[in-house]
């Protein structure tokens, strides 16, 4: 059983983000599930697990917000193939390279990732860990 419920990050151009991890996230089954204002929930089966959104949340003071810090977040593939087709569409969707689609062995024997920068420099990751 996963750890975290979800997890939120900041970008500096709402639109932008969301078309880019819309169409970066669908090869992975993942689409918008919740949307309020500037802020949206991606997941699958119902349930947003992962947020994007633009200017400050409750806990956030606008001091906080720039510059964005990037963070690492790693999304569960199904399949090999699926982390394929994540890395085309995200680059597709203006994301930029960070690790080619491949085995990371110096994690793990079946560790097959993927890794892009999206448009605020984020490093966003497809991964399975079956063989």
């Amino acid at each position: 059983m996963a750890i975290l419920d979800h997890i939120g990050i900041n970008v500096t151009d709402y639109a932008r983000s969301k078309a880019f991890y819309e169409k970066a996230l669908a090869p992975l089954g993942i689409k918008v599930m919740m949307e309020f204002g500037s802020f949206c929930g991606f997941g699958r089966d119902g349930k947003p697990d992962f947020w994007i959104g633009q200017g400050a949340t409750s806990f956030q003071k606008p001091e906080h917000l720039s510059p964005i810090t990037p963070v690492h977040v790693s999304f569960v593939a199904r399949s090999r193939a699926e982390v394929d087709a994540f890395h085309a569409a995200a680059l597709a969707a203006g994301g930029r390279d960070f690790g080619r689609p491949g085995p990371r062995e110096v994690y793990h024997p079946n560790y097959y990732g993927a890794f892009v920068l999206d448009p605020d420099g984020h490093d966003i990751e497809a991964t399975i860990h079956t063989a």
